[in-house]
């Protein structure tokens, strides 16, 4: 084994980035398939999670209402266990660095790539009253919140994959331009919990922004309305609890209650063997209420204290700047800025 004197290399975390936007309150599905896996990453990473408000604005926004959801987004990460003193938790917005690389990134992005991208063309077409020129260039300012950091890993999921890709190509780029200056990070696939469906249609994926109210869990969601939601989920007619192929509906509870109870499809099929649909719809909201219900508290608890809210948000953002500047001084420095 070679022999090695610096003891913070061989201690230090691989470094990991993931961002969220502060539109609505996530979904049993955010949680699910990755706010958790968050959490769970905290002792295997250097971890840096942000609260993407600039992204945000791609879509008109009324002022009092994202900055009311901005503070609600930082609470709730921390409600559901993300940690300051094991984590660097902040929000973008707060850290001007993310603007200035994303101008140096758009200047390095070609036209064609951004063109490509899938989520420009989803978010055009229902906006078609707002195709502003932020909603072209949004993938540079992603590799930017990226890039900063220099993380090796960036937790990604099916609709992210694209992104990382192009944040790739772009610290690629400019490295081979201007010599090493970025860490190129590699996606990391989190591993899954439950891939939660629509409760109303469930060959859709659960959106906080679908309009049947019945179809999403928000993890601000009380008891009783959990209970109900799970009551009205689309289901089929066998009234048999099994995980098979054409029950889609079951199968999402089951892969709900699965990721939850951590129990196999095979043992949930045993469970409920010879009961019908109504005690297993009522046993999957109950599980889910009850895994909701310490982070509702932990978040109602971080809401009545503004101030200290507000103080952890400029702590972090403190932190965050000043390990984003010294990426940033040396991207300039590289592109030939005058620097004082």
């Amino acid at each position: 084994m070679q022999e090695t004197t610096n003891t913070a290399e061989i201690t230090r975390l691989p470094r990991a980035l993931s961002c969220i936007q502060p539109t609505g309150t996530p979904t049993l599905g955010n949680y699910l398939g990755a706010l958790r896996n968050w959490v769970a990453m905290q002792d295997s990473f250097e971890c840096f999670f942000a609260v993407a408000d600039l992204h945000a604005i791609t879509v008109r926004q009324e002022p009092a209402k994202l900055r009311q959801q901005t503070r609600e987004m930082f609470a709730l990460l921390m409600a559901i266990g993300l940690d300051p003193e094991k984590s660097l938790l902040f929000v973008q917005s707060q850290v001007p660095e993310h603007a200035q690389l994303s101008w140096i990134l758009s200047c390095h992005t070609q036209f064609g790539e951004l063109s490509r991208m899938t989520q420009f063309k989803d978010k055009s077409a229902k906006h078609a009253d707002n195709i502003n020129a932020g909603l072209f260039t949004y993938p540079a300012l992603m590799a930017a919140d990226i890039l900063l950091y220099q993380p090796q890993y960036v937790p990604v999921g099916e609709d992210q994959k694209q992104h990382c890709e192009l944040t790739r190509d772009l610290a690629q780029r400019f490295n081979n331009l201007y010599a090493n200056t970025f860490v190129v990070p590699e996606p990391y696939i989190m591993k899954t919990g439950a891939r939660v469906r629509s409760l109303q249609e469930p060959l859709k994926k659960m959106s906080k922004s679908d309009e049947n109210q019945n179809a999403f869990i928000s993890l601000k969601d009380d008891t009783d309305t959990i209970l109900r939601k799970f009551r009205r989920a689309v289901t089929d007619s066998e009234a048999k609890v099994r995980y098979a192929e054409g029950k889609d509906g079951i199968n999402n509870l089951m892969e709900i209650y699965g990721a939850i109870t951590e129990k196999t499809m095979d043992e949930i099929e045993q469970e409920f063997d010879g009961r019908g649909y109504g005690d297993f719809k009522t046993a999957v909201g109950e599980a889910v209420a009850a895994e909701l219900a310490p982070i509702q508290a932990r978040f109602a608890e971080l809401m009545k204290d503004k101030a200290q809210l507000d103080a952890l948000m400029k702590q972090g953002a403190e932190n965050a700047s000043r390990v984003a500047g010294r990426t940033l001084g040396k991207a300039m420095k590289k592109l030939g800025f005058v620097q004082v």
